[in-house]
């Protein structure tokens, strides 16, 4: 019978050096441009993904165009051929967007339907207004200082703010900063073949979208310990479970946070799905285990804490393999012919699960054991199952 109680020490070992580089490179995160790497949805910012017609051109080299134009850009090749570009918010980009939503001091003159308040807030219309707003205002396809006074009919008539560019966008950008920059990247380097997306995000977004990430993580474990410790009657259980889900939460986030430094893999707003269904699954097979070890506890009342445990891990060990195997093989297969537009998501989840079913047969019930233990030493209960020495006195 495999002893893994018994061997709990080595266990530890490998946890430890599994989640301390991974630490490591989460902690050179906020100093260095190492460690995890976000995607605009927490950063803020303009994510454009072109392709040039010449396929020698580097992301140097589309770094140093974003420099000479005054913005700082981070290029990367993404394999298929297309470089993404991160950089700052960028406002009046004008490439196929949706509908604008119009200011408020655009909106007032327009309502008013005065002729001198029309033309005053149709010049005041970026070039990029959208396609909604300028049937709203005039007939031509673009709007445009010389729009007709009568065309003014509501709020969306016009709009002197840039509009928010829609992801997946297709069409390169010729006008506003962004038609600036685009120009100057066919000047210096050659013609765009393909645009396969431009988005942007703007800082308010991306901070709430921080804060709710780490809300909803952390609310998830407190409330996942407090039913645990309510349904055993046993606070070790439930602290020894949210332990197991920080030891998984730290080698899925620390992976990243590696890949992120050696291949610039970044973390988008799904990965906060991965990494709670990542919680859900590790304590649910956490559960599994200590289930079994509180009918055995009562089965087998008398023997060594160490040895129910050890045989509930035992017992259960064949379903949490095979349930998690069923999981590993689904999750594999939409590595591989998923996409590129959910990899990085199945790659948090393929860690996770690994990782909780490791925790929950290596990390949660050992500590609970050692738990166990120093308990009953600092309450004087007998805790070995050796037998005391008979002293010999002589005749």
């Amino acid at each position: 019978m495999f002893d893994v109680i018994g061997k709990r020490r080595w266990f530890y070992l490998i946890s430890l050096a599994i989640t301390i580089p991974g630490l490591f490179f989460i902690l050179l995160t906020p100093f260095t441009n190492a460690g995890l790497q976000f995607t605009i949805d927490y950063t803020g910012g303009t994510t454009w993904e072109i392709r040039f017609q010449d396929a020698n051109v580097t992301p140097d080299q589309v770094e140093a165009v974003f420099a000479s134009q005054g913005l700082d850009a981070t290029a990367v090749r993404t394999g298929d051929g297309f470089i993404a570009i991160k950089t700052e918010q960028i406002a009046g980009v004008d490439a196929g967007v949706p509908a604008a939503s119009p200011s408020p001091s655009a909106s007032a003159p327009a309502a008013s339907g005065s002729a001198g308040a029309s033309a005053s807030a149709g010049a005041s219309a970026s070039p990029s207004a959208s396609p909604t707003a300028t049937a709203s205002a005039s007939p031509s396809p673009s709007a445009s200082a010389s729009a007709s006074p009568s065309g003014s009919v509501g709020p969306s008539a016009s709009a002197s703010a840039s509009p928010p560019v829609a992801s997946g966008n297709t069409k390169i950008p010729t006008q506003g900063k962004l038609g600036e920059v685009a120009a100057a990247l066919e000047s210096e380097l050659g013609p765009i073949a393909e645009q396969r997306s431009l988005t942007t995000i703007g800082a308010v977004v991306s901070s709430d979208l921080i804060f709710v990430a780490v809300q909803l993580i952390i609310v998830g474990s407190i409330g996942i310990m407090i039913w645990i410790t309510y349904r055993f009657r046993d606070v070790k259980f439930g602290v020894t479970a949210l332990v197991a889900l920080l030891h998984d939460v730290i080698v899925v986030i620390g992976i990243f946070a590696i890949l992120g430094t050696f291949f610039n893999v970044q973390i988008d707003a799904l990965f906060v799905t991965a990494m709670l269904t990542v919680i859900g699954f590790s304590v649910h097979d956490t559960i599994v285990v200590f289930d079994r070890i509180r009918e055995n506890k009562a089965r087998h009342a008398g023997e060594p804490f160490a040895d129910i445990v050890n045989h509930s891990i035992l017992q259960t060990f064949g379903r949490s393999i095979m349930t998690s195997l069923t999981v590993v093989l689904t999750l594999l297969a939409l590595l591989l012919f998923g996409g590129a537009a959910i990899s990085d998501f199945v790659l948090a989840l393929l860690i996770g699960i690994i990782s909780g079913t490791y925790s929950s047969i290596f990390v949660a019930s050992p500590l609970l054991v050692d738990w166990h233990l120093w308990d009953d030493r600092r309450h004087g209960r007998i805790t070995t199952t050796r037998s005391p020495r008979v002293r010999r006195t002589a005749a």
